[in-house]
């Protein structure tokens, strides 16, 4: 591990003197990431938070290591830059875990920029909600030829959701934790660090274990929508990989999650088809039938080999 101790110096109107904040991200093989440190040091932070940046190098060789580096030195950063070599993003956040050691830790992913205001943003949140975790959007940004039924449905965004009035689970390309409500123990699946979904069963059990978590939807972060996502065949695989992943991670009994997710499922695929002629709500609702769908076949099968990461 290599640390920098170059102090990150900001201003920001929140009264939150004394706090410290290590923002952990993972990569692998993005030379995105140092847009996203500058973003990281652009941000507008309460006076004297303490700022530090954990970057966990997933790659099989440290490929990332000087560009991490020279960034956080242009930048100004603290940084401790650690080489996790598994192409298995859960053994990257572990990582970042072990190491932490600030009041709160932030997460974001490695081709996202983050609004200067994004940490501050959280930061208040959390103190006005007496959240333990708070999550915001990650907003896509399309090219201009993107499909208009992609891009008017918002369908590479995230948003995070409330079901039933709660926050049940969040994602980790945006997301604030206060590192003292983590049990003791809890990490991310490593079984799940190539198929996807390991945050979202992360958080599911961050809030079974009693944590309070709430939502930000002013804590903005970007990425860019990349080409290889913009066609049906990813966005179908994706909604069905989510629903999976929503089964197997919620905690519900698996007949009742099957029986209402083959209804729901068909009942979205029945209102999609007479909407073939509109291709935009057509999308939306086949787009909803293939989650639902998905959480019929994690409730069924739980064992998933899909293998969307370290590829």
């Amino acid at each position: 591990m290599t640390v920098l101790t170059t102090p990150l110096s900001a201003a920001s109107p929140v009264p939150l003197r004394g706090i410290g904040v290590d923002v952990c991200l993972c990569t692998f093989r993005r030379p995105q990431v140092v847009e996203t440190l500058a973003s990281i040091a652009a941000q507008r932070v309460p006076p004297g938070l303490r700022l530090r940046v954990i970057v966990a190098d997933n790659d099989d060789t440290p490929s990332a290591k000087d560009r991490v580096q020279a960034a956080a030195v242009e930048h100004g950063l603290t940084l401790a830059y650690l080489h996790a070599p598994a192409r298995n993003i859960s053994v990257a956040r572990n990582a970042c875990l072990a190491v932490a050691r600030a009041d709160w830790l932030a997460f974001i992913d490695d081709d996202e920029v983050a609004a200067p205001d994004w940490l501050a943003e959280l930061l208040a949140c959390a103190t006005a909600e007496g959240a333990d975790a708070v999550f915001g959007p990650a907003v896509a940004i399309y090219p201009p030829d993107a499909p208009r039924w992609i891009s008017g449905n918002d369908f590479l965004s995230n948003h995070p959701v409330r079901r039933d009035g709660r926050v049940e689970t969040g994602h980790s390309c945006n997301a604030l934790i206060r590192r003292a409500a983590l049990p003791p123990g809890l990490t991310f699946r490593p079984d799940l660090g190539q198929t996807g979904g390991e945050d979202t069963e992360f958080f599911f059990r961050l809030g079974r274990s009693g944590a309070a978590m709430a939502i930000c939807p002013t804590a903005l972060v970007t990425e860019p929508a990349a080409a290889h996502r913009l066609r049906w065949g990813w966005l179908a695989e994706r909604r069905m990989a989510e629903g999976r992943h929503y089964a197997g991670a919620s905690g519900r009994g698996r007949v009742a999650l099957a029986l209402t997710g083959a209804a729901k499922a068909a009942a979205c695929m029945a209102v999609a088809l007479p909407l073939a002629l509109m291709p935009e709500r057509a999308a939306r609702w086949a787009l909803r039938g293939m989650f639902h769908a998905g959480v019929t076949a994690g409730a069924i099968a739980p064992h998933n080999r899909r293998r969307a990461y370290g590829v």
